[in-house]
């Protein structure tokens, strides 16, 4: 019989947020009954060769490669951020941080400097990027001076911005607030320049292998997990209000941001 895993690296930013997110999976698989083992998968290992597993149950995934169909999954749910910018939905941004000490005060001062972005198939880390960068693009034409592409990870984007070896990049706003959490000490030296519009949450998702009643039952089991006694204490850990249900289509505006980058001929942020 098939064992299927779990997994939530794309915000398992600190272990102590690993460990909450475990046990938050651990509740909503029990209430489903579904059977899921845990699977740590730390960085720098590839993204898209976990999506691409067939034992997939319950793995965060970002909405763009979904949207792109990267991988073959099946949508299940995705998180809240109980965040103010969010309003309530299972949505983010990518912040655009600077050091602390830049001297940009406008999205404009940083252009003719160094931009860095995480990889193509990321929105916080690239589509959003882009697609904010995209109407400056068009009015003045090239924005920067150097570009640095493929850091992998929103850790990359901050550890660059840090050492000073880009001037500017985007950080997932979800993964911003949880790693100011657990690492204050990494963010004391960024602030953020900009933001972009919000855009559809990435998602747990699973395998079609999974049968589909236990993709039903996982469905419900996280529509219903902010309701659960459990939940409060695991929510305020990982800056969460609950869980919406997804499927493909909730991550159609990915596609139009691509979509309107790639017919403008912007094919990457620079």
């Amino acid at each position: 019989m098939t064992r299927f895993i779990a997994n939530a690296r794309m915000y398992a930013v600190a272990p102590e947020a690993e460990a909450a997110w475990q046990a938050l999976i651990a509740h909503v698989a029990s209430e489903a009954e579904v059977a899921l083992d845990y699977m740590p998968y730390p960085a720098p290992k590839p993204l898209e060769d976990l999506w691409r597993r067939p034992d997939l149950g319950c793995v965060q995934m970002c909405g763009y490669p979904i949207a792109l169909g990267i991988a073959e999954v099946v949508p299940i749910a995705a998180p809240i951020p109980a965040l103010p910018w969010a309003g309530g939905h299972a949505a983010y941004r990518s912040d655009l941080i600077v050091r602390a000490d830049s001297p940009f005060r406008t999205l404009a001062d940083s252009f003719g400097h160094r931009l860095g972005w995480t990889v193509a198939h990321s929105h916080s880390g690239f589509n959003a990027l882009r697609h904010h960068l995209l109407p400056h693009w068009q009015a003045r034409g090239p924005l920067y001076a150097a570009v640095r592409g493929e850091l992998v990870t929103a850790r990359g984007i901050l550890d660059a911005v840090l050492d000073g070896s880009i001037d500017i990049g985007p950080l997932d706003g979800y993964w911003h607030a949880l790693i100011a959490r657990y690492r204050p000490d990494l963010t004391a030296g960024i602030r953020v320049l900009d933001q972009t519009a919000l855009a559809p949450m990435p998602a747990f998702v699973a395998a079609p292998g999974l049968p589909v009643e236990d993709q039903a039952r996982l469905r419900a089991a996280f529509a219903l997990a902010a309701s659960r006694p459990w939940f409060p204490p695991l929510g305020q850990a990982l800056l969460i209000a609950g869980f919406s249900p997804v499927d493909r289509s909730s991550f159609a505006t990915t596609l139009a941001w691509d979509r309107a980058a790639v017919e403008a001929g912007y094919a990457a942020p620079g």
